[in-house]
């Protein structure tokens, strides 16, 4: 969780109070819409904390992985690796990328499952292979011989820099002319002669066109407005760190996943980080660690390694927020001119910001997406939050998943 930019850099709601678009969250959503629209259109973002980035963004596991999320998920970062590979000059002042890799385990009861993911993986990282147990174990040997059955490898999975992309998305915005407004939390919302006007804590402001990339606060800014929600619902997903074990360089170690998604681990600043892979349902609120979930990562982690936890250094929890069909939503409200949806990345919002903040900045401007996105097989049809409504919203998402998973 760190700073934006300095704080008396930010404008306050005197200096400017009316734009193009209004962006509502300046996490790694709003931050991205911000930089891409501000490109071709006057742009103020509104963040209810004091620092962007303080919930989600900030809590993030940092990994990128073509193989992790749906289809349409792991399309989309797909779609993000050339970005994060090459951001335009300045936007960075170190690489957003770093070795890292990512491999799946799975013990024997589960070797059915890690051939169906290793087949399917493979249909969209053909880099993806199979691994035998002998050369994982040598690659963490922390791992246990009786447990490891099977694994395979992502070796082009890397490490993000969080805060150095989300800091660039700010900074480019910016001088782009974007601007961006802390302390703001929207108290409501009112639309009247085809403009939003939107109070907040730091004064009104007003726009004719309204994003929301409010993470676990999204159908919250929807009913502010009101427009019906989408049903999305904040997980909280729980992370800690222990100690490396004595005397062991844990820096060149991948991330281990376990194909059931139930854990996962890897090194972190000299320390070992750690996930249960828990999701459970919350508020939108500002998330914390649960003891219960934490004891489960820890049991999980000893069962699969010779790792013996006697010390967690630091514990914390972020909320993912999750549409119906673990898809994002990014779109045009159906029902309300000028209401914008960039919400749902569920836990995938790293990897696929770039991708993502084209689309929206595509969809805005052109009412279409990206070539590149279409070419990998996205339509604006399967990230409208028109699939998420309705009676026949259930069915037409499962559609769609299966049409975008093949």
């Amino acid at each position: 969780m760190h700073d934006c930019i300095a704080e008396e850099k930010f404008l306050s709601a005197d200096d400017y109070s009316a734009a193009d678009i209004l962006i509502v969250g300046a996490g790694i959503a709003g931050a991205g819409a911000a930089f891409e629209t501000a490109a071709f259109a006057s742009v103020i973002v509104l963040e209810r904390e004091s620092r962007c980035g303080y919930h989600s963004t900030g809590r993030s596991a940092a990994s990128f992985s073509e193989n992790y999320g749906s289809g349409v998920v792991r399309r989309l970062a797909a779609a993000s690796r050339a970005f994060l590979e090459n951001p335009p000059a300045g936007f960075a002042e170190h690489p957003l990328l770093a070795p890292r890799g990512m491999i799946t385990i799975g013990r024997t009861d589960q070797l059915e499952l890690l051939e169906q993911q290793l087949a399917g993986a493979r249909e969209l990282v053909p880099g993806i292979e199979r691994l035998d147990v002998a050369e994982a174990i040598a690659r963490v040997p922390v791992l246990r011989k009786d447990y490891v059955a099977g694994a395979y490898i992502e070796p082009d999975a890397r490490e993000v820099d969080v805060h150095g992309l989300h800091q660039g998305f700010l900074r480019a915005a910016k001088v782009r002319g974007a601007r961006i407004v802390v302390n703001a939390e929207v108290l409501a919302i009112e639309r009247k002669h085809r403009q939003w006007t939107v109070t907040t804590a730091a004064g009104r402001f007003y726009a004719p066109l309204l994003v929301n990339a409010a993470g676990a606060w999204a159908d919250i800014i929807a009913a502010h407005a009101g427009i019906d929600a989408l049903g999305l619902v904040p997980k909280r997903r729980t992370a800690f760190n222990i100690p490396a074990p004595p005397g062991v360089d844990i820096k060149g170690w991948p991330l281990i996943n376990d194909v059931a998604e139930q854990f996962y681990f890897k090194p972190d600043a000299g320390q070992i980080f750690v996930s249960p892979a828990d999701a459970t349902p919350s508020a939108p609120v500002d998330a914390y660690p649960d003891d219960l979930d934490v004891a489960a990562g820890v049991e999980r982690l000893e069962r699969a390694t010779t790792l013996n936890v006697q010390r967690v250094s630091r514990a914390w929890a972020g909320l993912r927020t999750f549409a119906s069909d673990a898809t994002p939503v990014v779109g045009f409200d159906p029902g309300v001119d000028g209401f914008f949806w960039l919400a749902a990345q569920g836990g995938y919002g790293i990897k696929t910001s770039p991708a993502l903040s084209r689309a929206c900045a595509g969809l805005i401007r052109d009412r279409r997406l990206p070539e590149d996105l279409t070419r990998l097989g996205v339509t604006a049809r399967h990230l409208s939050p028109d699939r998420l409504r309705g009676p026949a919203a259930s069915c037409h998402s499962t559609t769609l998943q299966q049409d975008i998973s093949n």
